[in-house]
C-alpha cells in the first residue's frame, strides 16, 4: 500500500507573513539564524505577530544542527514551554526547531500546538518534510531523526525572504533541490504524484536556478525556485532519497562541506552510477531532463542521460561551485584517509536503503573517490 501524506499548510507570495496575524495571546519561541536577530528580516517578520503575544528568541543555530547548541535550545524551551515554535531560516535553523521540539516536549512530557516554518533558503524543503539530522561533532556523525510529527503544520514562502541570500547560499542550496528532484524521481517510494512535483523541480532549477544566482533581485525566479524546493521537499518526504544524500552526510560531518554542495559533487556521478546499472532509472532521468526541455524528444536515454550529467556540471561552472574535495580545500591524502568511515557510515544512513540499486562497498568507494 503506498501512501501521499501533505500535512503542512503551505502559503505562498509575499503576502503570506499576513497569516501570523492569526497568533494571539500566546507563548512563541522563535528559532532563527544567528544573523536575523536586528535585521530588516527579523523586524518583519516579528511586526506581523500581535503584541499580546509573549515572544522568545533562540538564535544560536549554527550549520549542520550540533547537538550541544540544541540542548542549549531545549533549556529555553524548558523555561518557556511555548505552545508555538517558529523556525526561520535555512535548513539548519529549521532543523534545529525540530530538534529542539522534539527533545523539549519529550523532557517536559506536553505537546505544542503549533509549528510553523519560514524558509528564508530555497533549498532544504525542511519545512514540509518529518526529518531533523543532528550532528555530533565529537564523533563526525550525522543523525537524522524522523517523526511525521515533526513536519510543520504551517510554511510560509516568503519570496522576499531569500532575495538577499549570498550567491553561495544560493547555489548550494538550489543544487539540493535538484538533488532532492532527482533522487525522490527514481527512490523506491516513488510514485505518479512524487514524480510529477520531483519532474517540476528538476525543470525549475534547471532552467532558473542561474538566473537567480547571478540576478538575485529577480522576484519571478526567486518565486519559482522557493516554490519548487517546497515541492521537492514533498516528494522526497514522501518517496524518500538514496546514496547521492547518504554520502554527502559524510562529506559534511568530516569535511564540513555545506551540504547542497556536497551533494551536487556526488550527483553527476550518482546518475551515472543509477542508470548504468537499471534502464528504467535511466528512462526516468532522460523524461526529466526532456520535460525541462534541454534535450529533444527524439535523443536516445543514454545521450539525455549524458548531457543531464553535463548541464549539472555546467551549473556548477556558472555559479563558482568546487565540484571535488580538493577544489573545496581538502587534502586527497586526508579524503582518502577517510575512505572506510565514509563508505561504512553512508552504508548506516536513513536515506541509503531508498537507492533504486543496492551497491556494493566497492561502489560506494568508487563514488566517493570520483569527487576527491
Amino acid at each position: 500500500m503506498e501512501k501521499i501524506q501533505i500535512p503542512t499548510k503551505v502559503f505562498l507570495g509575499n503576502d503570506c507573513l499576513d497569516w501570523l496575524q492569526v497568533l494571539s495571546n500566546k507563548k512563541i519561541l522563535m528559532v532563527c539564524d544567528a544573523f536575523l536577530p536586528n535585521t530588516p528580516t527579523l523586524d518583519r517578520i516579528e511586526k506581523e505577530i500581535d503584541d499580546r503575544n509573549q515572544v522568545s528568541i533562540f538564535s544560536n543555530v549554527k550549520p549542520d544542527p550540533p547537538l550541544d547548541n540544541i540542548m542549549l535550545g531545549v533549556e529555553q524551551f524548558n523555561k518557556i514551554k511555548p505552545e508555538i515554535i517558529i523556525g526561520i531560516g535555512g535548513g539548519s535553523a529549521i532543523d534545529t526547531a525540530k530538534a529542539i521540539r522534539f527533545f523539549g516536549e519529550k523532557l517536559n512530557k506536553f505537546k505544542i500546538e503549533q509549528f510553523v516554518a519560514i524558509p528564508t533558503t530555497s533549498g532544504t524543503g525542511s519545512e514540509v518534510t518529518n526529518t531533523t539530522v543532528v550532528s555530533d561533532v565529537k564523533k563526525h556523525t550525522k543523525a537524522p531523526i524522523l517523526k511525521d510529527y515533526l513536519t510543520p503544520d504551517v510554511a510560509l514562502l516568503d519570496p522576499k525572504l531569500v532575495m538577499t541570500a549570498p550567491k553561495s547560499v544560493t547555489a548550494f542550496s538550489g543544487l539540493d533541490v535538484l538533488t532532492h528532484s532527482l533522487e525522490a524521481l527514481v527512490s523506491k517510494g516513488a510514485n505518479t504524484i512524487t514524480d510529477a512535483l520531483a519532474e517540476k523541480g528538476i525543470d525549475v532549477i534547471l532552467n532558473n536556478l542561474v538566473e537567480c544566482y547571478k540576478h538575485g533581485n529577480n522576484e519571478d525566479a526567486r518565486k519559482i525556485v522557493h516554490e519548487a524546493s517546497c515541492a521537492a521537499g514533498i516528494a522526497f518526504n514522501n518517496a524518500g532519497l538514496g546514496i547521492c544524500h547518504s554520502l554527502a552526510h559524510q562529506l559534511g560531518a568530516n569535511f564540513h562541506v555545506p551540504h547542497g554542495l556536497a551533494c551536487a559533487m556526488l550527483l553527476p556521478h550518482v546518475v551515472l552510477y543509477n542508470s548504468g546499472k537499471s534502464e528504467e532509472v535511466m528512462h526516468k532521468y532522460a523524461i526529466s531532463v526532456e520535460k525541462s526541455g534541454l534535450v529533444s524528444a527524439n535523443m536516445s536515454d543514454r545521450i539525455a542521460v549524458q548531457r543531464l550529467v553535463n548541464i549539472i556540471k555546467q551549473l556548477m561552472v556558472q555559479m563558482d561551485c568546487p565540484q571535488t574535495l580538493r577544489a573545496f580545500g581538502v587534502k586527497s591524502s586526508a579524503a582518502m584517509e577517510k575512505t572506510n568511515v565514509i563508505v561504512a557510515d553512508a552504508k548506516k544512513d536513513a536515506t541509503f536503503p531508498g537507492n533504486p540499486v543496492v551497491p556494493t562497498d566497492d561502489d560506494l568507494r568508487s563514488l566517493y573517490h570520483k569527487v576527491v
